[in-house]
């Protein structure tokens, strides 16, 4: 057996042998002389760090799922007995398999209040990486089978990462259950689930936000195009995996962008709605914020990058890369989003019935005339590739602060982050944001790490191969992140990193931070 203890304490990550018995109490049997001067706070136990765990299998009363797991578990220690049992102990349950479920692991895993990490359903980075224990049988559109696990497993703290179940109602029954959940309801979500409902929301509560209007009838949706005249914005009403907007640079495009939504169901039912909206010229920049139902703090700011190609070219993604912070979003600028966009959103949300609790994402774009912020759009989880800069860089002990977010407790909490910058490099699959190739090897991913200490790779679409191999099986696939005294050197030590990796049927942007910095590419040595 072996236990892993955080490094919030000044313990390195240090494997030590010891048995213990899986009783309802867990009782170490023997221990090195160097545990005498360390109390443990621990439920469980791990073994080998970062692989998925199986043992005899066991039914979970309300569905399918019979996996039992060993969970990857921060031994957190109090050394020379200093205790740490005034803080609430918790283990936690992340739902998600991508880039910024690992990010959130990541930082679950430094939370010195956090003793297991569980994600369902993971991905295989973040099992060969030891952030999380995971539990891909878990199915997470079952929420009976997601309710039995976290009472099997004592979990006090379920964070939900995609849209989709949030959409879909988990954090709704969750709830119920009397499990804490950071995650709004199916009905908060509704703010990303329907541009229409957010942009209604706008409307009635003053928030500034680009002129719209909404159609399912594509002759209207038409006339509307060739009174406003190009460029204009066509937006799926619905969830479309981040592809659902089209910036139509001429009118026929923005006429094709509504043919494809609302006559060739290229979005489903997602398209079955179409907004029509005024294009915006300016900077885009990220803004979020933990909101507890009344109350909301802001995180740090960083900027993503939608657009495929170097130099915002190309067709939109669900973003390219990222940075933190981002020059554009001044102090002052902060404080007018948080007055003129994210608290009316909250109050207006709770007058509406319907009470946020999660985190917000604006998008928003900083007008080149005004200087002022305009709401975009609203995403109800963290971004990704914005979760894995921000996350990198968050000192707090992210576990209590999520739970406070769930008891409503977040009036005057403040959060504590690292100096310097941040930046993240996605790495994408031939293709993407169209048709790729799944399967192609990956390599060299722990020489990629090697470039520096503050250097991680995040897993958002990986999976080991018959050979054990890293191979591609999504779109965006890898966010190289590193960390720099300021963005110049953040930037320069990512792609370091990118450089290392050898994945022929991989691209990347080579600019990002190009709006922040004087403009440098990089290109892969040959």
């Amino acid at each position: 057996m072996s236990c892993i203890f955080s490094n919030t304490f000044g313990l390195s990550n240090t494997s030590t042998s010891m048995e213990f018995m899986d009783t309802h109490h867990h009782f170490f049997s023997s221990t090195p002389k160097i545990f005498n001067s360390i109390s443990f706070h621990a439920k469980k136990v791990y073994i080998d760090l970062g692989r998925v765990y199986r043992s005899p299998r066991r039914n979970f009363t309300g569905g399918n799922y019979r996996q039992s797991v060993m969970p990857i578990f921060n031994c957190i220690a109090s050394v020379n007995g200093a205790s740490s049992d005034s803080v609430e102990r918790v283990s936690v349950l992340v739902i998600g398999g991508g880039g910024r479920e690992h990010a959130l692991c990541y930082a679950l895993k430094r939370s010195p209040s956090c003793d297991a990490i569980f994600c369902a359903p993971g991905n295989a980075g973040i099992s060969n990486s030891g952030d999380a224990t995971c539990i891909e049988n878990l199915d997470i559109s079952n929420s009976l089978e997601v309710i039995a696990f976290c009472h099997e497993w004592g979990v006090q703290l379920v964070v939900i990462g995609p849209e989709a179940p949030l959409v879909a109602g988990l954090a709704n029954n969750l709830v119920k259950a009397g499990i804490p959940t950071f995650g709004p309801s199916s009905e908060a979500a509704a703010l990303e689930g329907s541009k229409d409902f957010m942009k209604r929301l706008c409307d009635k509560y003053a928030i500034p936000t680009a002129k719209y209007q909404t159609f399912t009838d594509p002759l209207a949706a038409k006339a509307y195009i060739k009174t406003q005249g190009a460029p204009i914005v066509v937006k799926a009403d619905g969830l479309a995996a981040g592809k659902g907007v089209i910036v139509a640079m001429s009118i026929n495009e923005a006429y094709e962008a509504v043919e494809s939504m609302l006559v060739e169901n290229a979005f489903g039912s997602a398209g079955c709605r179409v907004i029509v909206e005024e294009f915006l010229e300016g900077e885009e920049a990220s803004f979020f914020a933990l909101v507890d139902g009344e109350n909301a703090i802001p995180l740090e700011s960083a900027q993503d990058h939608k657009r495929v190609g170097d130099g915002d070219t190309g067709p939109n993604t669900g973003g390219m890369g990222a940075y933190s912070p981002a020059p554009v979003l001044t102090k002052e600028l902060q404080s007018v989003v948080m007055e003129t966009i994210i608290m009316p959103t909250v109050k207006g949300m709770a007058k509406e019935g319907c009470k946020f609790v999660g985190v917000l994402y604006a998008g928003l774009m900083i007008e080149k005339k005004s200087k002022l912020p305009k709401l975009i759009e609203y995403n109800v989880r963290f971004g990704d590739p914005e979760c894995q800069v921000l996350m990198a860089r968050l000192e707090s002990d992210l576990a209590q602060v999520l739970l406070m977010a769930c008891r409503g407790e977040l009036s005057g909490v403040t959060l504590d982050w690292s100096p310097g910058s941040a930046m993240v490099v996605v790495m994408a699959s031939e293709g993407y944001p169209g048709r790729y190739k799944k399967g192609t090897v990956i390599g060299n991913l722990e020489e990629a790490e090697g470039v520096a200490p503050s250097v991680k790779v995040f897993h958002a679409g990986t999976a080991l191969d018959s050979d054990g191999n890293f191979v591609a099986i999504g779109g965006r696939v890898l966010g190289v992140m590193a960390k720099g005294v300021d963005l110049e050197e953040a930037r320069d030590r990512v792609y370091e990193g990118v450089e290392q990796v050898k994945w022929p049927g991989g691209f990347y942007r080579r600019d990002i931070g190009w709006r922040a910095l004087q403009k440098k590419q990089y290109y892969v040595s040959e």
